[in-house]
């Protein structure tokens, strides 16, 4: 473990215990703070955007915890000496990045701007921090502000989340008289209309992905908007509360009694930002569970997440999940985007003598699962729970365009808050393709898995989807979980004689925390077990030609998961003919 003896899990309890996590997780990036104040000077990491949005990022995610500290007010500021002295850094910072005469200056905007995403945190700076971020500002200073942050009004946005950036960006200047877009504004919030689904969940626009951005930016923004717009919108911004509310009924599955959460789709490089929904909802107000409740989901995921291995030496944020891991991020992860996950601070903004920091907490969350198993039509999503571990089980639906191993982390059968995935480094060989919980077929040297999804349906208590890997062949799975696991059935049309390897959950070994694996493989059995958990994949050749199913359990390449740099995933194979095969795969899986 390398950088983290600066924090105390222990308690975390009150207001301050919590102010002080805050600041401490920020404590080793906000000391590199250029002369400046405009940028972090670390170890440069490169995304797709330039240097300056890159250094604007770094900037502008610690907002994100910093902003409900400081909207506390005096009480934090008699408390804490680090109050005032970051504000100051802050307000140095912007005065000269947003000031296109000075060297240090972010840059002007253009078409999908990475700057415009980190436009949000200065706005909610702004919206819920004035006396920090604005009123100390001379008139030069707040018309250079504004007029930067107006840039986001003369250029296209993605048709995604991004919108909601400039709806922040323009109630944060509305609120304080300056120049906005009323009809950018109106615009931006009919056009999130037209992504809402129902349950309370959204769309991220035209990608079509459902995955923690539903929880931790579109909802997490328009309680924003319904926290500071309730006098002049109040229609709306009973809508969003009660949209929200809905939607907190079935995200509550995607985390464990443990409070861990489900590995699934993109940005999982902003870890704890997963359970920042419910921060968000104490920020405006709103309990869809009872405050014990929220206080240990909150608490326990914290603490989970901060005792991994997730900071290099120094103390920052690395890019990865469970340790640091560059192969398994998206090209727009810079050296400062990991502090994505301050918005899970959001509750600081509550008073110090409220309820949450006088309850103890509880993580005693299955009463409220009406369940165990949850189907989520709207998120193309089955959840099953199995007490200290739960499974997502998904169609495989993904954004064609994508940003990273996106067949990985939208395509597999199974996503498990406890055994993890695997993203893979070649199609090649498959201990560097890691397809766990994915159905492998092998053609002349390549892998190939489920990449497109012809049809879906969600059922109470099944998956059901119909895919092509390859030309010539199409394949229907139904997963359906059970007790002890999950089972799948594939059946499948090809024209084409090949090998299919169905893998389950990839399974820790580790020599330098001596988590030894014992590995069975023995005729249609594959079982792979360690001193945390075992999974088990048996499997049936119901129909077609090829011979009976075999075990084949194999070591994927180091790196290639994303909570356990060392795998072993257990897996069957099978022998496709030529016309129709159905093939039955049982994966038990049992986390001690």
């Amino acid at each position: 473990m390398r950088g983290t003896e600066f924090l105390d899990l222990d308690r975390l309890q009150t207001k301050e215990d919590f102010e002080r996590l805050m600041l401490d997780l920020l404590k080793p990036l906000l000391s590199r703070l250029s002369p400046s104040c405009t940028c972090f000077e670390t170890d440069r990491v490169f995304a797709h955007y330039d240097a300056a949005a890159a250094d604007m990022e770094a900037f502008s995610r610690p907002l994100w915890g910093l902003v409900p500290f400081w909207a506390s007010g005096k009480e934090e500021a008699s408390l804490f000496p680090e109050f005032e002295s970051y504000a100051a850094l802050y307000r140095k910072g912007l005065s000269n990045a947003t000031d296109p005469d000075c060297a240090f200056y972010w840059g002007d905007c253009k078409a999908f701007d990475q700057r415009f995403v980190e436009m949000a945190a200065i706005s909610y700076g702004m919206l819920f921090a004035p006396h920090i971020l604005w009123d100390p500002l001379n008139e030069t200073e707040k018309n250079n502000l504004s007029a930067y942050l107006g840039q986001i009004n003369d250029h296209e946005l993605p048709v995604c989340n991004w919108v909601l950036f400039a709806v922040l960006v323009n109630i944060a200047l509305k609120k304080h008289g300056m120049p906005y877009r009323e009809d950018m504004l109106a615009n931006y919030l009919n056009g999130l209309e037209t992504f809402y689904l129902g349950d309370g969940w959204y769309c991220d626009g035209d990608s079509g992905q459902k995955d923690y951005y539903i929880s931790f930016a579109i909802h997490f923004y328009c309680l924003v908007y319904a926290k500071t717009m309730e006098t002049e919108d109040p229609a709306r911004c009973s809508l969003y509360k009660e949209r929200a509310m809905e939607f907190a009924k079935q995200f509550i599955y995607w985390f464990d009694e443990n409070g861990d959460a489900i590995p699934f789709g993109r940005s999982l490089t902003y870890r704890f930002a997963q359970v920042s929904f419910f921060s968000a909802c104490l920020m405006a107000g709103l309990e869809p569970f009872p405050t014990d409740v929220m206080k240990g989901l909150i608490t326990a995921h914290l603490r989970n997440w901060l005792k991994r291995d997730i900071f290099d030496r120094d103390g920052l944020l690395t890019i990865g999940y469970g340790y640091e891991n560059l192969h398994m991020s998206e090209r727009y992860n810079a050296q400062g985007s990991p502090y994505w996950a301050m918005k899970t601070f959001a509750f600081l903004m509550l008073p110090s003598d409220h309820d949450f920091y006088k309850t103890e907490g509880t993580t005693e969350v299955e009463a409220l699962r009406k369940q165990a198993v949850c189907s989520m039509k709207y998120a193309d999503m089955l959840i099953r729970h199995y007490g200290n571990h739960a499974t997502a089980f998904t169609p495989g639906v993904y954004s064609p365009r994508g940003h990273g191993h996106i067949v990985e982390k939208y395509g597999k059968f199974a996503y498990d808050t406890k055994f993890g995935i695997s993203v893979s480094r070649s199609q090649y060989e498959l201990c560097e393709c890691a397809p766990d919980c994915m159905l492998t077929f092998l053609i002349d040297g390549y892998l190939y898995v489920r990449r497109i999804c012809l049809d879906r349906r969600i059922t109470d208590d099944s998956v059901i989807s119909t895919w092509s890997p390859y030309p010539g062949i199409t394949v229907k799975t139904t997963l359906t979980p059970d007790e002890n696991g999950h089972s799948r059935i594939h059946e499948i049309e090809s024209a084409i004689e090949c090998v299919a390897i169905d893998s389950g959950f990839a399974i820790r070994r580790d020599d330098t925390e001596c988590v030894d694996v014992t590995v069975l493989d023995e005729k249609n059995v594959s079982s792979v077990t360690n001193k945390y958990c075992e999974c088990t994949v048996t499997g049936h050749k119901i129909e077609g030609s090829g011979g009976a199913a075999k075990a084949a359990s194999y070591i994927a390449d180091p790196n290639t998961h994303l909570l356990y740099p060392k795998t072993v995933i257990p897996a069957v194979e099978y022998r496709i003919g030529k016309g129709r095969s159905v093939c039955r795969t049982q994966v038990r899986s049992k986390w001690y």
